[in-house]
C-alpha cells in the first residue's frame, strides 16, 4: 500500500493570470473548491496518508492552506529560494519522500474517479520489478479543456513510448503517476523537467502507462473554470 505522495504546487501559474495575481494557481477555486483540495481529496480516497508539498510562489498561503486540513500529514519542500521545476523539484523534495514508491500529482488538473478509485487501480498495476514509473493517462478524447497534440502512445502492455515531433499521439498525461524513488538520481541541474526521468526509464523499458477510466480537465486558464464547472455540475 502507497501511502506517501508528493504534490506540485510550487508552480507561478501564469497562465491563470489574473486570478493568479493575488493568490498561488492551487488555491484558485473551482466548483466551490481550491483545485489543491480536489486533488487532496483524490489522494485521501486513495489511502494517502503523507504528502510532501513543494512551495515557492505565495507559499505562506499554501503552507496556511494545508494547516486547515487535518485528514493527512504535510511535509513542505521548501522552493523559496529557487523554483526548480518538476524534475529538480523531485530531486529536491527526495528526502521527504522517503525510500518506497510514492504517488506525485499535480496540484492544477482536476480528476474524477471512474468505475474503481483511481489511485487503487494504479497500485494494483504498480509493478516495481518492471517499473521505474506508472503514468495516468486519459484518451485524447476526453482530456477536457485541453489542447496540446498528446504526450505518449501506449502498449497493449503498457508500455510507452513518445509522440513524435510533429506529429499527435493517443494519451494525454493527466499529472497522476506512480514513481520509484530509484529513479530520482543523477539530476542534470538544479532545475530541470521530469522528462529527463521519463528518458531514462523509456531507454531501459521501464515506463508504463494505464488509461484513466473516469473525468479529467486540464484548468490551467480562466477561460477553463467555468466550463469544468458546467460539466462537473450538469454532467
Amino acid at each position: 500500500m502507497i501511502e506517501t505522495a508528493m504534490l506540485m504546487a510550487a508552480g507561478l501559474g501564469k497562465r491563470m493570470r489574473p486570478l493568479t495575481a493575488t493568490r498561488p494557481k492551487p488555491l484558485v477555486k473551482v466548483a466551490g473548491k481550491p483545485l489543491m483540495d480536489h486533488a487532496l481529496d483524490r489522494l485521501a480516497a486513495g489511502g494517502i496518508k503523507t504528502v510532501v508539498v513543494n512551495v515557492h510562489y505565495l507559499a505562506d498561503t499554501v503552507e496556511a492552506h494545508l494547516k486547515t486540513r487535518k485528514d493527512m500529514t504535510f511535509r513542505i519542500s521548501d522552493e523559496r529560494p529557487k523554483l526548480l521545476e518538476t524534475g529538480g523539484g523531485l530531486i529536491h523534495a527526495k528526502p521527504l519522500l522517503g525510500d518506497k514508491p510514492f504517488v506525485c500529482a499535480n496540484s492544477d488538473n482536476l480528476w474524477i474517479d471512474g468505475p474503481a478509485e483511481t489511485l487503487g487501480m494504479m497500485q494494483r498495476i504498480w509493478d516495481p520489478v518492471r517499473m521505474d514509473a506508472l503514468l495516468l493517462l486519459v484518451p485524447q478524447a476526453r482530456a477536457y479543456c485541453h489542447s496540446g497534440p498528446g504526450d505518449f502512445h501506449m502498449a497493449a502492455d503498457g508500455l510507452l513510448s513518445r509522440r513524435k515531433t510533429g506529429h499527435v499521439a493517443p494519451f494525454v498525461f493527466t499529472g497522476v503517476q506512480i514513481m520509484a524513488p530509484s529513479l530520482l538520481t543523477d539530476p542534470p541541474a538544479d532545475v530541470f523537467s521530469t522528462n529527463i526521468f521519463w528518458n531514462r526509464a523509456i531507454a531501459a523499458g521501464r515506463l508504463y502507462g494505464v488509461s484513466h477510466q473516469g473525468l479529467w480537465f486540464d484548468v490551467g486558464t480562466p477561460q477553463a473554470i467555468p466550463v469544468v464547472e458546467s460539466m462537473l455540475a450538469y454532467g
